[in-house]
């Protein structure tokens, strides 16, 4: 969740350039920050902030231009201890020797935190964060080997971590550390750079390391060695990635949400793109390859958090409609506490943006560990996700830098949508069938384009509801997880108050809450349901409640009942749900612009969610 970057160089470096890394990783979301430094005079130099860095005085940013030959930074999501500089990383050890920065969590920290304060340690923080320090620097003083003490100090530590260390008696080497939380290193002439997150060093280089769990690394300005926890070396190399920067960057769009909705034609069309198989009416996709043709699962499992959830909800559609496979969705966070039945011919699907979600990816292991296959759908090339799958599908959603998920999630649906197809032409799908449901994908960018052309009438619907406190969304069959997300979207940027309802339950409890004060989304472009839909929105009419209907274009049925009635392009009832996502996303952008939120990191939320 939080963002880690650093740098060791040949010669003397401005931790300017720490400063710059860590603005590239502002989009995971922090409250706080810090920067140590150190030059060859061994002399470390720690700045730390409360809330952006684009707030931070110039004064304070003044003292980040001394050269160093080494420095790294930290933006810190909190979890143990308020938001403030005393909690910020950088920490450093009692003895000043360690200065640490650190992403995940330190479950045993309280246990070790009382057997260094009865060694005599004092701790000035309420962090996890602070025992890492003092306890390398504790057992420094029993080993005296650097290495050694590293490898002790990690292996006492449980839960998940990615570390950056500094040890001021070496001030040409920083040490990286992963366990559960993603750590790259990149290797430049003259330099090598440290990041929690790829995107953020392909400005500066192309060929980095991924750290694997129970790695850490030893980076020197001439290169970088890697070893396991018990110091045995793992001779990584490094490998080339493919990021296009210029894609990350905001433009003339007025912030990231925005602009990635726009992206969705083309991040759709990246998705498709040679998957299709008019051919064989099917869809090939590369990364179910190795497990032959011939695999042919019984049923699916869904293992997914927020918005990867919601989608994988629609996949339960998908894959049972079209695939007649009975599929269960789970939260990941409650999969892996509970003693779930994996039953043989199970597929395992661990599907997440950012393919470093902690709970999805624990969630995987344990159904590896109980003999099921499993299949990444990911959208960061390189995550743990990804590499702990082996085999998987990627998004082609492109590097999305707002927190609220947008492109992934319509990419998402249009993944699943694939497999479903698929495996439905293993499992008796016509040809005349797969053909025309390839038909309606094929067609689907360019309607993306269309229904973005309600931006504006969106904006003036939405001027009407700023002050709104509470919203209703419902839909039934496919387009109730897209109720369900179209909630999550407004909660996210706007922080108002919102729930996802199936139409038809309004009536057994939700319909005491409807009011002229409590505006109702409706989605309805499923041609197969829409006479039900409209008889639930006729319950919300009679009692007074205002309406936003979002409904397909040959559908009129919807314009006498509903306040505002936005349209989308006829499609496919099973490619409507994937467009009438995208007006409830331009809806909860707008809100939120409008009652002056911060879109792109809106408060408490992180993109990448690395901690249980």
């Amino acid at each position: 969740m939080c963002g880690i970057f650093g740098y060791v160089a040949n010669g003397h470096v401005s931790p300017e350039l720490v400063v710059d890394g860590l603005r590239r990783l502002e989009y995971r979301g922090y409250d706080s920050w810090g920067i140590a430094s150190l030059n060859a005079g061994q002399d470390v130099q720690i700045t730390k902030a409360v809330g952006k860095i684009s707030k931070t005085s110039p004064e304070q940013l003044d003292r980040l231009r001394d050269p160093a030959t080494l420095a790294m930074g930290h933006t810190r999501w909190a979890t143990h201890g308020e938001p403030n500089e005393t909690n910020a990383h950088p920490h450093r050890s009692q003895s000043g020797r360690i200065v640490v920065v650190h992403n995940g969590i330190i479950e045993n920290h309280r246990e070790l935190r009382h057997l260094l304060e009865s060694e005599g340690y004092v701790f000035k923080s309420q962090t996890d964060t602070e025992v890492i320090a003092h306890l390398l620097d504790r057992n420094l003083r029993y080993t005296h080997r650097f290495d050694e003490a590293l490898s002790l100090t990690v292996l006492e530590l449980k839960g998940a971590f990615g570390l950056a260390v500094m040890d001021i008696q070496q001030p040409d080497r920083l040490f990286a550390v992963r366990l559960g939380s993603p750590l790259v290193v990149g290797v430049d002439d003259g330099r090598c750079l440290i990041s929690s997150d790829a995107n953020a060093l392909a400005i500066y280089t192309k060929q980095v390391i991924y750290l694997d769990d129970g790695e850490w690394a030893e980076v020197t300005r001439e290169g970088v060695t890697t070893y396991d926890f018990h110091r045995a070396a793992t001779g990584k190399i490094a490998e080339q990635i493919e990021i296009d920067v210029a894609a990350s960057e905001l433009g003339s769009f007025r912030h990231y949400m925005l602009k990635e909705m726009y992206d969705q034609p083309e991040s759709l069309r990246n998705a498709l793109r040679g998957r299709l198989q008019r051919s064989e009416a099917t869809v090939r996709l590369a990364g179910l390859d190795d497990l032959g043709e011939r695999y042919r699962p019984e049923r699916v499992k869904i293992l997914a958090c927020g918005s990867s959830w919601h989608a994988g909800l629609v996949g339960r559609y998908f894959f049972e409609e079209l695939a007649r496979m009975p599929t269960e969705v789970e939260y990941s966070s409650e999969f892996r506490y509970r003693n779930a039945v994996i039953e043989p011919g199970t597929l395992v699907i661990a599907m997440s943006q950012s393919g470093e979600t902690a709970d999805t990816l624990a969630g995987l292991r344990e159904s590896k560990r109980r003999g099921a296959q499993a299949l990444g759908v990911v959208n960061v090339v390189g995550s743990s996700i990804a590499r702990e799958c082996g085999r998987g599908v990627y998004l082609h959603a492109g590097h999305e830098c707002g927190v609220a998920a947008t492109k992934s999630f319509t990419n998402q649906l249009v993944v699943l949508l694939m497999l479903a197809v698929h495996f439905g032409r293993q499992r008796g799908m016509s040809i005349r069938q797969g053909l025309e449901l390839l038909d309606s994908l094929e067609r689907l960018p360019e309607l993306a384009e269309q229904v973005l052309k309600t931006d504006e009438q969106i904006r003036q619907v939405s001027e009407e509801y700023v002050d709104a406190t509470n919203f209703l969304y419902i839909g039934r069959s496919m387009e109730f997880p897209i109720a369900l997300e179209g909630a999550l979207k407004l909660k996210e940027v706007s922080y108002i108050h919102a729930e996802g309802l199936p139409a038809a339950e309004l009536k057994h409890g939700p319909i005491a809450l409807i009011t002229p004060e409590m505006p109702t989304v409706v989605i309805a472009t499923q041609s197969f349901i829409l006479d039900k839909v409209a008889s639930n929105v006729q319950e919300i009419k009679a009692r007074g409640g205002r309406i936003i209907a979002i409904v397909s274009e040959e559908n009129d049925a919807f314009h006498s009942l509903a306040d505002h009635v936005v349209t989308v392009p006829t499609a496919h009832d099973f490619v409507s749900p994937i467009l009438a996502t995208i007006p409830t996303q331009l809806l909860a952008y707008h809100l939120a612009v409008l009652r002056g939120c911060d879109v792109d990191q809106p408060r408490n939320l992180a993109k990448s969610v690395t901690v249980e």
